[in-house]
């Protein structure tokens, strides 16, 4: 309609207008009757003329890649509006009547909607030869005028005859590419919809579904048809069923966005957790339109979330049962030896009086007794923090922890060790230490075996610990899953320097607990012990 604006005012009316002034002097006797013919011709020209010429410049190709029944179609409108022009303009006066007039609106309309300005322009072409060959041959409602002298009738009847269907072949097409921006913005949407990672769903006014996408489809596993209207809840579990549709019903009253969690069913028959987030649609005119939502499976985050609490809980019970355990140490062993050690001294102050063999059987007694106590609280300050691995380095530590801790566990740990750098990490080291000190002792603790295997290796890549034995074995994973918090932390110390951790066990067939830690692309000095 824009366009058809601006090229009504410059060439059908400005362009006539001056048109007429400059040349109606040699058109007729009186000037302003010169001046009317005139522009009523160069009007006629620029409303059916121009328009078919540009027409089929700009569409006419097109036009012909159109579909064969499109051609057809056409062919039919302009064999159809000919005949009926021809019967119209070239009847005798005593046949014709008013009403054939109307004849041509239907083929003008079909042209004008069906065909927009290159129909209507090239109908207009057809509907204006006929008449004027029919005014010429002096036949038609026309035939008693004489055309070069007074054109007028003829020329007002086209003009206004053509202008109205103008209009409509401008609005059809206008209102066709309106409809075509819709459908490729419906499609650009689908696509996008279709192929993205979450599932998407549309309401209406009726707060009934109008559209899921295909990833919903897929999510479920049903058909289109058993998904839209109320048809979605079926798949919600039904201890969620009357919170979910109270939060969406509330949503739609308030037009408010809203964001739920629920349990819906799989096409696998597994109920999943989904986070469900709609927001209110409006329309340009401010009405609401309905929601739009997307839904995202939140099961793995869901597990995720319980298993970092159950890790913290077991965090802070194991923070508890190891602060117990050295106050029972202290109190039970270490308290009691120590007063037992008071109680002897006093008794060596008492026999002070007695025999030198005496005193001095007493003296190496607690002699005996202090030193005793000294391993275990130095043992016991070991397994808190270990001096020697701060000072002396991995491979020191790691082998005095294990002497140590089969002098008090009675147990024979063998040490190997192999190409260990010089320099290691220091959070390299301590990782490697506390996974050795979790795993001896876990070793000891379950595996109802007497011999254990400690071995270090190092390379230029890497420094690999492997702690074994040959006795009942377990399920690894279960342990990892229910209980085993030694695991974890092992394994989440060993990921914090980018190492890993494996298990290889079976019942009966012993353990094999490999850490594993890379030293990146830095050269390492190797020191070879023997």
């Amino acid at each position: 309609m824009r366009a058809l604006a601006k090229y009504s005012v410059f060439a059908v009316v400005l362009g006539p207008i001056a048109g007429a002034f400059l040349s109606a002097h040699g058109i007729a006797s009186d000037y302003w009757m010169g001046w009317k013919i005139v522009f009523l011709s160069e009007v006629l020209a620029f409303v059916t003329v121009t328009p078919a010429l540009l027409s089929w410049v700009s569409e006419g190709r097109v036009l012909m890649r159109r579909s064969r029944a499109l051609h057809l179609e056409g062919v039919m409108l302009i064999a159809g509006l000919v005949l009926v022009s021809y019967i119209v303009f070239t009847l005798p006066e005593s046949s014709r009547s008013s009403a054939l007039f109307y004849t041509l609106v239907p083929f003008l309309l079909w042209s004008a909607l069906r065909f927009g300005w290159l129909g209507i322009s090239t109908s207009l072409i057809a509907v204006t030869s006929l008449s004027i060959w029919g005014a010429v041959d002096g036949r038609g409602p026309f035939s008693n005028l004489v055309p070069l002298t007074d054109p007028l009738p003829i020329q007002m009847f086209l003009i206004f005859a053509s202008i109205p269907f103008m209009v409509l072949a401008a609005l059809a097409e206008e209102h066709e590419q309106s409809a075509q921006v819709i459908r490729e913005s419906e499609e650009r949407f689908r696509l996008v919809a279709n192929t993205a990672p979450v599932m998407i769903w549309m309401a209406g006014t009726d707060r009934l579904f109008t559209y899921v996408n295909q990833p919903w489809l897929e999510f479920t596993g049903r058909p289109l048809e058993a998904e839209l209207g109320n048809g979605w809840v079926e798949g919600v579990h039904n201890e969620d069923l009357k919170r979910c549709q109270e939060t969406y019903s509330q949503a739609f009253d308030q037009r408010q966005s809203f964001a739920m969690e629920y349990h819906i069913r799989r096409n696998d028959g597994e109920y999943r957790w989904i986070l469900d987030i709609g927001v209110p649609r409006f329309n340009r005119d401010g009405s609401f339109a309905g929601y739009i939502g997307s839904c995202l499976d939140i099961t793995d985050r869901k597990l995720a979330e319980e298993a970092l609490a159950s890790v913290g809980r077991r965090l802070i019970e194991a923070h508890e049962e190891e602060r117990t355990w050295i106050a029972r140490e202290l109190h039970d062993d270490i308290g009691q030896r120590i007063a037992l050690l008071a109680i002897e001294l006093g008794r060596l102050d008492l026999h002070a009086t007695g025999s030198v063999l005496d005193g001095h059987e007493y003296l190496q007694h607690a002699r005996q007794r202090a030193s005793d106590l000294g391993k275990d609280i130095q043992a016991l300050s070991h397994r808190l923090h270990s001096s020697k691995l701060e000072y002396l380095g991995l491979v020191t530590a790691a082998k005095s922890f294990c002497h140590e801790l089969s002098e008090q566990r009675n147990v024979r740990i063998e040490f190997k060790h192999s190409d260990i750098p010089a320099t290691i990490p220091k959070e390299i080291s301590l990782c490697l230490f506390r996974v050795l000190q979790e795993a001896l002792q876990n070793a000891i603790n379950h595996s109802a075996e007497q011999n254990f295997t400690v071995e270090v290796h190092g390379t230029k890549e890497e420094i690999s610990l492997t702690v074994s034995d040959s006795g009942i074995g377990f399920n690894w994973q279960d342990a990892m899953n229910r209980r085993g918090l030694g695991l974890i932390s092992m394994r989440e110390r060993l990921r914090l320097v980018n190492g890993e951790l494996s298990i290889q066990s079976a019942s009966g067939r012993g353990t094999i607990v490999l850490a594993r830690v890379p030293l990146g692309e830095t050269e390492h000095s190797l020191e070879i012990a023997g």
